[in-house]
């Protein structure tokens, strides 16, 4: 048996010429980035607050297929087109993420996917 399995989440779009959603190995999953788009590949309607929700969603769907959830994240990286949303970004992030919430990082990115404005990945075990 491999120890590196690859993982991808069927509501999701797929990308497998490029990526996996997520690659699992003994003990953590390392989750791609999601952007804010739905199972077609069309970045959802909205501003920053809809879109943070859909890339988290986006992540809880990787996460059960990977066989984890949001209780075992443990690291989070967000990249934002700009930090003027990070306060609109936060409050979406502290209601939907249980608590204890996981390490996390923030930043700014010049250019994302597609012109997005955020985009979300994550670390976690199983």
């Amino acid at each position: 048996m491999s120890t590196v399995e690859k993982v991808n989440a069927p509501e999701n779009p797929k990308f497998p010429h490029i990526l996996s959603h997520a690659t699992k190995v003994p003990g953590l999953i390392f989750l791609s980035g999601q952007t804010p788009v739905d199972g077609t590949g069309k970045v959802v309607e909205g501003g920053i607050k809809e879109h943070t929700e859909q890339c988290l969603n986006n992540l809880g769907n990787v996460l059960r297929a990977a066989g984890s959830s949001w209780e075992k994240v443990v690291k989070v990286n967000v990249y934002l087109k700009n930090m003027d949303d990070f306060s609109a970004m936060n409050e979406v992030y502290e209601k939907l993420l249980p608590s204890p919430k996981p390490a996390r990082t923030c930043i700014q990115a010049a250019k994302l996917p597609n012109d997005v404005d955020v985009e979300i990945e994550a670390i976690a075990s199983y």
